[in-house]
């Protein structure tokens, strides 16, 4: 099972965000703070549960957690400030929202930037190695694919209900041939070189 959080004595959030490398809709954050006595054998980064997993633990999360907050940072925003300010920012944005202020901050990855004068501290694969990463994972994950499954039904021809934005064949090969749309990341590259194409 993953560790609590990194210190024992503190309110710790856990921090983690969803779909940075997306080609459409917003980057995702979470921040969490769970209880000292919190536990859950099944628990772990986002990317290794299937998506009925994932919404299990997402309502023991939300029911048990101290306190969460979730915030989408939208195309517009990420094209102004590049993806990984935006990421950060989302992180900030949903720290502010927590209704109790943390003491301390585990951050998955390890670019971050300070907030207020909370100390913080940055782990690589975090969502893998402790279990508040691992719960804002979860909550920006499910929160974003709710978000592009809700605008897949506006824009059925890219499958984002499938592909979530992500750049998968099926998805540059309907930019290719209906061009972008509205939800879009315009500072992204949505296709590929031409002459890296095997013609």
């Amino acid at each position: 099972m993953l560790k609590l959080k990194i210190n024992n004595n503190l309110l710790e959030c856990g921090t983690d965000e969803a779909g940075r490398g997306c080609l459409a809709g917003p980057v995702t954050a979470a921040a969490v703070i769970l209880p000292n006595d919190f536990q859950h054998p099944f628990l772990t980064d986002s990317k290794q549960l299937s998506e009925k997993k994932r919404l299990e633990l997402r309502a023991i999360i939300e029911k048990e957690a101290i306190c969460y907050s979730v915030v989408h940072i939208m195309m517009d925003e990420i094209d102004k400030i590049n993806i990984l300010n935006a990421s950060i920012l989302g992180m900030h944005r949903a720290i502010a929202g927590l209704s109790t202020p943390p003491e301390f901050i585990a951050v998955d990855g390890n670019k971050f930037k300070p907030f207020n004068d909370t100390p913080f501290e940055c782990v690589v694969k975090g969502d893998g190695k402790y279990l508040h990463i691992a719960a804002a994972s979860i909550l920006a994950k499910t929160y974003r694919d709710e978000f592009m499954f809700e605008i897949h039904e506006k824009f059925p021809q890219y499958n984002w209900k499938k592909n979530k934005g992500y750049p998968t064949k099926e998805h540059r090969e309907a930019i290719r041939e209906i061009g972008s749309s509205i939800f879009h990341r315009k500072s992204f590259k949505l296709l590929p070189d031409p002459t890296l194409l095997d013609l």
